[in-house]
């Protein structure tokens, strides 16, 4: 059973309820050793004093404002500890918005809050349901570890959501900081805009998070049991070249006929599903897969030269050996 990483109260008015709070995601991401070439010997970092050149044990080890000019205001860590806010471990939810009001941007991490015992389970559904049926996210602020919050708690089926914040003056203002972006926005024609709108339609799907996967992930895998077996491994093709604006209109155009009906599959409100990265159909398109995918499937089937075939090589041998395969099969 998962641990919680916080406890408090949680109150909204005069209703308060204890709850945990829950780590709701966790990294996936394949870490490597650092280490020196032709040897495989370990890297490892140690806290240098610049001065002296001697290593410094972390007890030594004091927190500093640089003032500049080589000037510091030294903080031990306890004065920090002493003047944290919020030691009453209080979430006090001062405010409802509308979830549609607050941009993602300003999300930051995620929690499952779950109530601290079975006798608190009526309360603790009370405002998962009030905030479902209103689609309102509860505004508050709190401390865990020495640092205050800015959070919003909204409600997920069957348990309560807290997203961590980040404070307004943490989110750059893109006017400011991006210098491509025109003082004006360019004026764009209405039957573009009808195109983009009829691709958009074409290409909608239903929301199912477990249609995707990390595939980079899956590369970096490959690569490893590759190269631990001397075997050789086909990179990705480069990212397309950028639609002139000339061509705009063509390209959505070209886009719309070939995603229009597109013989998927339909979710609720008759929206097409995901596609299935991992799922072959016998009917599948072989010309809409990546490099990588393709080097798969010529692997599986043991295509020979498939290491040094470019994505089109690769289609054309796959469709080849599918066709002779097919005309086996029906001899």
């Amino acid at each position: 059973m998962a641990r919680s990483i916080w406890s408090g109260v949680l109150t909204f008015g005069l209703v308060t309820v204890p709850v945990g709070l829950f780590t709701a995601t966790e990294d996936h991401t394949i870490h490597f050793h650092q280490l020196q070439r032709g040897t495989g010997d370990r890297i490892r970092y140690k806290r240098i004093n610049e001065r002296t050149g001697e290593e410094v044990p972390t007890d030594d080890i004091v927190k500093g404002y640089d003032l500049g000019q080589g000037d510091y205001v030294v903080v031990e860590p306890e004065e920090l500890d002493d003047i944290a806010p919020g030691k009453s471990k209080v979430i006090d939810m001062t405010g409802f918005v509308d979830l549609d009001r607050i941009e993602p941007v300003y999300f930051d991490r995620t929690y499952y809050v779950a109530p601290r015992g079975k006798e608190y389970v009526k309360v603790y559904e009370l405002l998962r349901a009030a905030l479902e049926r209103s689609n309102k996210a509860g505004i508050a602020t709190f401390t865990m570890r020495s640092k205050q919050y800015l959070t919003a708690l909204r409600a997920q089926d069957d348990v309560l959501v807290m997203h961590t914040m980040r404070w307004a003056d943490e989110v750059r203002d893109p006017r400011e900081d991006l210098d491509v972006m025109p003082a004006r926005r360019p004026e764009v024609a209405d039957r573009e805009l009808r195109t983009a709108q009829q691709l958009i339609d074409a290409l909608s799907i239903d929301w199912d998070p477990n249609d995707y996967h990390d595939t980079y992930e899956e590369r970096v895998k490959e690569l490893v049991a590759a190269k631990r077996e001397g075997k050789e491994v086909v990179g990705e093709e480069g990212p397309p070249d950028a639609t002139n604006v000339v061509d705009l209109m063509s390209a959505l155009e070209r886009s719309v006929e070939r995603n229009r009906g597109g013989g998927k599959s339909k979710g609720k409100d008759g929206r097409r599903k995901a596609p299935a990265k991992t799922r072959k159909r016998p009917d599948e398109d072989l010309s809409s897969l990546t490099k990588s995918e393709l080097y798969r499937r010529a692997t599986d089937a043991d295509v020979p030269g498939r290491s040094k075939m470019s994505r089109e090589q690769l289609v054309e041998a796959l469709t080849g050996r599918k066709a002779r395969k097919g005309r086996k099969a029906a001899a």
